[in-house]
C-alpha cells in the first residue's frame, strides 16, 4: 500500500475522554475508512507511525435519526478503531494530550 491509500484508511485520530484513558494501557481510537479490514488498518497504523500493532478491534457507529421540524434527518454512520500496540510502544502524537 501507498502513503496516499493509508490515509483513506485511517481517516482522523479520536481524542476523546475515553480515549485518553485507554492511552495508559497502549491502546489508541481512531476513526477508518468504512470499507476498511482489520489488516489494512494494522499495516496503516504500523506503516504510518512506525510502531508495531498487536491488535485491533473494530466498532460500526449508527447514530439516531434527528428530527428538524417535520424533517427526520440520520446521523452520520461511521467506523471506529482500537487499536492495541505492543508493551512498551507508544504513539508520539498523542502524548502530551
Amino acid at each position: 500500500m501507498t502513503t496516499e491509500s493509508f490515509a483513506k484508511v485511517l481517516v482522523r485520530p479520536m481524542v476523546t475522554e475515553k480515549g485518553t484513558r485507554l492511552m495508559d494501557e497502549s491502546k489508541y481510537l481512531f476513526e477508518v475508512s468504512r470499507s476498511a479490514t482489520k489488516g489494512a488498518i494494522q499495516e496503516a497504523v504500523e506503516k504510518t507511525f512506525g510502531v508495531k500493532v498487536k491488535t485491533v478491534n473494530t466498532i460500526r457507529i449508527t447514530t439516531k435519526t434527528k428530527r428538524y421540524g417535520m424533517r427526520m434527518v440520520p446521523g452520520k454512520t461511521y467506523k471506529k478503531a482500537v487499536v492495541t500496540l505492543q508493551p512498551g510502544q507508544k504513539i508520539q502524537i498523542f502524548e502530551g494530550l
